[in-house]
């Protein structure tokens, strides 16, 4: 299942953000891609304004993975960047496998590295055009048949 989204502005994209957040639970896993400055952060800005987790999020890109509590006894948000990862054995050395379990796991630039952490996962893909995010959100996996992802709400 894919729905395609558009951003014009960082706050559409972080309400995109709150209304995937509506469908998350603990245990979900996210994987970003998109060119620098695609809004991928911004996108798990909103994501963890709608878990209700501690802030703030921040790119992870120099400390690989941060980890932010919920504020109201929700999942915890696992945020990570793959960007300067060298590998599959790099991204083992982080234990996200751990936290996909009992957190909602977003990893930015995670395609073809994490997708081994579990089957049920979404491919989130941001791409600009002009000044305009187009955001595709794909579901993999059982988790996902049939969800209606980023309903209006």
């Amino acid at each position: 299942m894919t729905r395609e989204f558009t951003a014009a502005t960082a706050e559409e994209m972080t309400q995109l953000g709150r209304r995937l957040a509506a469908d998350l639970r603990a245990g979900d896993l996210l994987l970003l891609t998109g060119p620098l400055g695609a809004g991928k952060t911004t996108l798990t800005q909103g994501i963890g304004a709608g878990l209700g987790v501690r802030g703030p999020i921040t790119s992870p890109t120099f400390v690989i993975a941060r980890s932010h509590p919920s504020l109201h006894g929700g999942p915890p948000l696992v945020h990570a960047d793959a960007y300067r990862l060298g590998g599959v054995a790099e991204l083992d050395d982080l234990d996200l496998d751990a936290a996909v379990d009992s957190a909602v796991t977003v990893v930015e630039w995670g395609e073809g590295l994490a997708e081994e952490l579990t089957e049920d996962r979404l491919h989130i893909r941001i791409s600009r055009e002009d000044d305009v995010r187009r955001v595709s959100v794909t579901g993999h996996g059982a988790r996902w048949t049939g969800m209606p992802l980023a309903a209006e709400g």
